[in-house]
C-alpha cells in the first residue's frame, strides 16, 4: 500500500498509463494562431466553435528513461482508443471534417507500433459515428462501436427506412490481418454504448447498452455471437470496471428512479451483487418520501408499442383528481430510469402532480427500425404518439384531471413541446426550454445544427426538402398555438441559439397568445449555476402551478401579474 511518484508536471487532461506500466500517455494541446483585427475569415461551418481550429496530439513519457516523445502531429487532432496488453501497440483515431460531403465527418482508425513508431491505417475514413474501439486479448482483433452505416452497412437492420439512425450504436468485430468486419449486434435491439472491455479470462466482450429506459451490462461471446444480460441491482448502469485478465468479479455503479451513485461488486460465477457503497441513500435521500413508479405502455393505432413510466405523488390518494405532467425528449436519446436528471419525475410528483414519461418513435434502445423513425421526420410520428399516449393515459387513469395536463421538454424536447401545441389543444400549459422553433435557422446557426441534421434530416436540406424544414416547426405554424406557453432560454446558448425562442415569442405576442419568455443570464444550453438552477426550477413550477393548480401566486411573486 505504498505510493511512489511516477512523474510530475503532467497536464491534467486524460492522462493514461500503458498496460505494462512503463509509459504515461497524454495530450499536447496546440492552440491555433489567432486572427487579429476586426475581420475574421471562417473556413468551415465548425470554425465558429471556440477551439475548433486547435489541435490535440498524443505524447508519450517513458517513466524509466524520463524521455518525452511526440507521437502524432499535423492537421488533424488524434485521440487514444486502446493499447495491446503488452503495451507495444496503440490504437488511435483521427476525425476529419468534410463539410462538402455527407455525412460531414469521417474517422480513421490507426494502429501505431510504439517501438518503431510506424503507423498502419486499419479503417480509413469511416463515414459513420465511431464511438469506441478496443483490442482483443491477443491483439489480433478489435471490438468497434459505431453507427449502423459502418463497414458499408453490414450491421444495418432498419428496413423499411432508407437511412438508419447514426446515433444507434452497433458492435462489430474487426480482424486486423484481413481488414474485414463482422456485425455482432444486427439483431440486438439495445443501443451499444462506449463502455467496453474484452476480457482475457472469460474471452467475452463486456459492454453497456441502452435498453429502453434502462442501461444494462451485457456479455458477448465473440465466437458464437451469443449476448447475455448480466444481473444488476440498478436499472441504469452508469459505468463498470473489470480486470483485463480477471473474470470472476465486476464492479459497477448506477441508479434508478429514486437513487443514484450506488456501487456494487458482481460475482460473475453466481450472478449475485454485493453493495459496496450508496452515499446518497446514506446521507441525502434516506428521509425522502418518493412516489411510486410504474411501467405503463400503450399500443398506438399503427400497432407500435410505446414504452413509458408513471410516477405518482408520494401521498397519492386514488380518490382525488390530479393534474398531469407529460415529459418526453424525442430527440433520439431515451429517457432513462434515473434520479439524477434535470426533469426527474420525482421532483414534479413531489408538487402533487402525476407524471407520465414516454419514449416515443425515434428513440434508441428499441431496435434500429424504431430509432430510424427519427430520421427525416422532425417529430411528425413522434408528436402523434405523444398526443395519442397522453389521451390513452388519461382514459386508463381516472385519477387524472384531463383538463389539467401540462407538458415539458428541452432542446429537441423543447422543439417537441412547441410543435405539439400546433397539433393539439389537450394541454393546459406547456414549457419549452432551449427549444427549436425554426428548423432552418437552427440548421444554419446552431453550433451543431447542420451536423445534428446529418442524422435528423439526413441528406435533406432547406433547398431540396423545404417542407421538412418549415411544416414541422412551430414558427411557420404559430397561428395554430393556443396553449399558454413558457419559453426558457440561456442567454449564451450555443447549441440552440436564443433566437429560436425569440422568433416564436415575437410571433405569439403579435398573435395575442398567452406566452412568456424568460432568459437565464450567462447560461448555455444546460443551466449549470446553482442559484440560476434554483430560479429556473422555481419558474417552471410556478408556471405549472398557475395553470394546472389554478394558483398564480408563485408566478405573480416572481414576475408580477
Amino acid at each position: 500500500m505504498q505510493t511512489s511518484l511516477m512523474a510530475k508536471g503532467l497536464p491534467d487532461n486524460n492522462v493514461t498509463v500503458s498496460p505494462d506500466g512503463r509509459c504515461i500517455y497524454y495530450y499536447d494541446n496546440v492552440e491555433a494562431e489567432k486572427q487579429t483585427g476586426p475581420m475574421h475569415r471562417y473556413k468551415s461551418p465548425d470554425d465558429r466553435i471556440p477551439g475548433d481550429a486547435d489541435r490535440s496530439y498524443i505524447v508519450r513519457y517513458d517513466v524509466k528513461k524520463q524521455l518525452t516523445t511526440l507521437l502524432t502531429y499535423g492537421g488533424l487532432s488524434t485521440s487514444i482508443y486502446d493499447f495491446t496488453r503488452d503495451g507495444r501497440k496503440m490504437l488511435y483515431g483521427m476525425t476529419e471534417q468534410t463539410p462538402d460531403r455527407y455525412p460531414f465527418y469521417n474517422t480513421s482508425l490507426i494502429e501505431m507500433d510504439l517501438e518503431s513508431l510506424k503507423s498502419d491505417t486499419l479503417v480509413n475514413h469511416m463515414e459513420a459515428t465511431l464511438t469506441n474501439a478496443v483490442y482483443s486479448p491477443d491483439g489480433k482483433q478489435l471490438f468497434i462501436v459505431a453507427g449502423p452505416a459502418a463497414f458499408d452497412g453490414i450491421g444495418a437492420n432498419y428496413a423499411p427506412h432508407e437511412i438508419g439512425n447514426d446515433f444507434d450504436g452497433q458492435g462489430f468485430i474487426f480482424d486486423i490481418a484481413t481488414r474485414k468486419a463482422k456485425a455482432m449486434t444486427r439483431n440486438f435491439d439495445p443501443a451499444v454504448l462506449n463502455r467496453v472491455n474484452w476480457n482475457k479470462a472469460t474471452d467475452k466482450i463486456y459492454f453497456t447498452a441502452e435498453d429502453g429506459f434502462f442501461v444494462n451490462i451485457y456479455a458477448l461471446n465473440p465466437k458464437t455471437g451469443a449476448i447475455d444480460k448480466l444481473p444488476a441491482d440498478v436499472r441504469t448502469v452508469r459505468g463498470f470496471s473489470i480486470g483485463d485478465d480477471e473474470g470472476s468479479r465486476l464492479a459497477y455503479w448506477g441508479g434508478d428512479f429514486n437513487r443514484d451513485g450506488a456501487q456494487y461488486l458482481l460475482n460473475l460465477k453466481n450472478g449475485k451483487s454485493t453493495l459496496v457503497a450508496d452515499p446518497l441513500a446514506e446521507s441525502v435521500t434516506k428521509d425522502v418520501n418518493f412516489g411510486e413508479m410504474t411501467n405503463w405502455t400503450f399500443t398506438a393505432k399503427d400497432g407500435t408499442v410505446v414504452d413509458g413510466w408513471m410516477c405518482l405523488p408520494p401521498d397519492f390518494d386514488p380518490e382525488k383528481k390530479y393534474p398531469l405532467i407529460v415529459y418526453y425528449y424525442g430527440g433520439t436519446s431515451p429517457s432513462n430510469a434515473t434520479f439524477y436528471h434535470l426533469y426527474s419525475p420525482q421532483v414534479f410528483a413531489s408538487r402533487d402532480y402525476v407524471v407520465y414519461v414516454l419514449n416515443p418513435s425515434g428513440t434508441t434502445g428499441y431496435g434500429q427500425e424504431y430509432s430510424a423513425r427519427h430520421v427525416n421526420a422532425w417529430g411528425k410520428r413522434t408528436a402523434e404518439e405523444i398526443i395519442e399516449g397522453t389521451k390513452e393515459f388519461c382514459k386508463a387513469h381516472k385519477f387524472v384531471d384531463e383538463k389539467k395536463i401540462g407538458c415539458i421538454g428541452a432542446s429537441y424536447g423543447g422543439f417537441m413541446t412547441q410543435y405539439l401545441q400546433t397539433l393539439t389543444d389537450i394541454f393546459a400549459a406547456a414549457v419549452s426550454h432551449a427549444g427549436i422553433s425554426n428548423v432552418t435557422s437552427y440548421w444554419g446557426e446552431g453550433f451543431w445544427g447542420y451536423s445534428y441534421n446529418s442524422v435528423a434530416a439526413a441528406k435533406s436540406y432547406p433547398w431540396n426538402n423545404p417542407d421538412l424544414f418549415t411544416k414541422q416547426g412551430s414558427l411557420f405554424n404559430a397561428d395554430k398555438i393556443h396553449t399558454p406557453l413558457l419559453l426558457l432560454h440561456g442567454t449564451v446558448d450555443t447549441n440552440v441559439p436564443i433566437g429560436e425562442s425569440i422568433q416564436l415569442f415575437n410571433a405569439l405576442r403579435i398573435l395575442g397568445r398567452d406566452v412568456e419568455f424568460i432568459t437565464v443570464k450567462d447560461e448555455n444550453h444546460v443551466i449549470s449555476g446553482f442559484d440560476n438552477k434554483l430560479a429556473w426550477q422555481n419558474t417552471i413550477m410556478a408556471w405549472f402551478a398557475k395553470y394546472l393548480q389554478d394558483d398564480p401566486r408563485w408566478w405573480n411573486e416572481l414576475y408580477g401579474k
